[in-house]
């Protein structure tokens, strides 16, 4: 098998969308693999990892899953046979039993993460004040500007279910840990990966690092990939 062989499925966390990946899908596509962000609703814990299924559906061959922030709660709850490998893009990644609720807020948070509040219809958005504060400090006032645009709410039904058996137990990860997070502090981050067993690569950027440091983010996959390709 050829890295060429291996698609790779992009998950979004919350308050994003596909177009995080922008800057991980063109290079990859130019490496000639394909890569497909999963589109989550971000509705309900459910609906997200229903979403991703039916995106695992269209893709062919063997599947390398990443995930950032919320996500990594979802990809952990797929139980498609095409995931081969996992990655964790300084993302959540709670165990059997755990809500995602439980590993984001475990521990001493970041004195500028913002708090979160659910509006009238029930919804978190992330302050915009938040983007450049805590979420991509790293990020470029353009940059800034279309993940603020861009945003989708989560529902609190999305952080709050008990995960069965996660499938980082039964697949190879790999954890990009994100040692200026004001989201997800890194020692949270290091707690995760560490219980989980993953491969680490620890990096000085932001939560972002899809957006504002990609390159790290390539070489985790391109790692995961050659690891597929190779058996």
């Amino acid at each position: 098998m050829s890295s060429s062989d291996a698609s790779v499925v992009l998950v979004h966390g919350a308050w994003a969308d596909g177009s995080s990946w922008a800057k991980i899908i063109g290079p990859l596509a130019a490496d000639g693999v394909k890569a497909t962000a999963a589109p989550l609703p971000l509705t309900s814990f459910a609906d997200d990892v229903a979403a991703l299924d039916r995106t695992l559906e269209r893709v062919a061959g063997p599947a390398v899953l990443v995930a950032h922030a919320y996500a990594g709660g979802v990809i952990g709850a797929t139980r498609s046979e095409k995931v081969k490998a996992l990655v964790y893009v300084a993302a959540l990644a709670p165990d059997e039993g755990e809500t995602v609720a439980d590993v984001f807020s475990r521990g001493r948070p970041h004195p500028q993460a913002p708090k979160l509040t659910p509006d009238a219809h029930g919804l978190i958005y992330l302050p915009e004040a938040a983007f450049a504060a805590a979420f991509a400090q790293n990020a470029s006032k353009e940059e800034l500007a279309v993940l603020a645009a861009v945003q989708r709410p989560i529902s609190p039904a999305c952080i709050t279910v008990r995960v069965g058996r996660p499938l980082w137990k039964d697949r190879p990860a790999r954890f990009l840990i994100a040692e200026q997070d004001r989201m997800i502090v890194q020692e949270n981050q290091r707690f995760m990966a560490e219980r989980m067993k993953a491969r680490l690569r620890s990096h000085p950027v932001d939560h972002a690092p899809l957006v504002t440091a990609p390159s790290y983010v390539l070489d985790i996959i391109r790692e995961a990939i050659a690891e597929v390709a190779n058996g």
